[in-house]
């Protein structure tokens, strides 16, 4: 049994033998490659490089001219209300004479004849005004629908973060789908995930919620990190487990892809 505990690196030393920092590595807490959902000849790049961006920015344009023609004209049909307008008036006349004709029958003046002719009228005009406002949402629609195909070509960022590389430019063409050359390659670095590789011994000593003591290499300071996920499933080879933190970088001062040393202080008071 001591002989297979050693071959798996897991012996019972004592926790001051590990009280020493920890390797870990610093990177963004995302990164994705933006890519264009429909096929189209960019016409605008508004970032480069090492820019920092906010949600919600436009950072790509595509040319969108046919697009924002029909999206005119489509705007223009909703707003025509002349249709719609003498549609009701004919439907208001139309009642109206209804009225007058179930009142002239009840007085004997006119025959029931009178009566069913306006009342078909009637009923004609209402179908009518019915047909004008069905159009009228029709337009609505098709205005939404062209409106949702000009916000296609315009491509926003999706959180707050930077530019890590730019691989379109301006007057090239954009493929759509996985395979497709993505235009933006962004990081979001605020927080910043470091990831850390612990001895079993430690699994069910650390908590999330717990904090660490994050030093970058070359970068120096230190930095507080909260333990956010601790992995269920143990690496056999090396008896070790992950272990990410989350560490705040609202200014942005700790850049991605770092070496760093943490410590935990919850681990070192159980030394004493």
């Amino acid at each position: 049994m001591i002989r297979a505990a050693v071959a798996f690196g897991i012996v019972a030393l004592p926790l001051a033998a590990w009280s020493k920092p920890f390797e870990c590595l610093i990177q963004p807490a995302e990164v994705i490659e933006l890519r264009s959902p429909v096929i189209g000849l960019i016409e605008k790049i508004t970032v480069q490089r090492g820019d920092s961006v906010r949600k919600g920015d436009v950072l790509v344009e595509l040319e969108s001219s046919v697009e924002r023609s029909a999206m005119a004209m489509s705007e223009y049909r909703m707003r025509m209300a002349g249709r719609l307008k003498a549609a009701a008036q004919r439907s208001e006349n139309a009642s109206n004479k209804l009225d007058r004709a179930q009142q002239l029958v009840k007085q004997s003046f006119v025959a029931a004849q009178a009566r069913d002719d306006a009342l078909a009228e009637a009923r004609v005009a209402e179908a009518d005004l019915e047909d004008a406002r069905e159009n009228q949402e029709l337009a609505k629609l098709d205005y939404r629908h062209a409106a949702d195909l000009v916000s296609q070509r315009i491509l926003r960022s999706p959180f707050d973060g930077v530019v890590m590389d730019r691989l379109l430019n301006p007057g090239e063409l954009t493929q759509y789908g996985t395979d497709s050359k993505a235009i933006l390659k962004l990081a979001r670095i605020d927080p910043m995930r470091v990831e850390v590789v612990l001895p079993l011994m430690y699994y069910g000593k650390l908590r999330p919620g717990m904090t660490g003591r994050v030093v970058p290499e070359t970068l120096g300071g230190e930095y507080q990190a909260e333990v956010k996920v601790i992995d269920r499933v143990f690496d056999a080879a090396s008896a070790t487990f992950r272990v990410r933190l989350d560490l705040p970088n609202r200014q942005g001062n700790v850049p991605g892809g770092l070496r760093c040393q943490v410590e935990f202080p919850q681990l070192k008071a159980l030394d004493k």
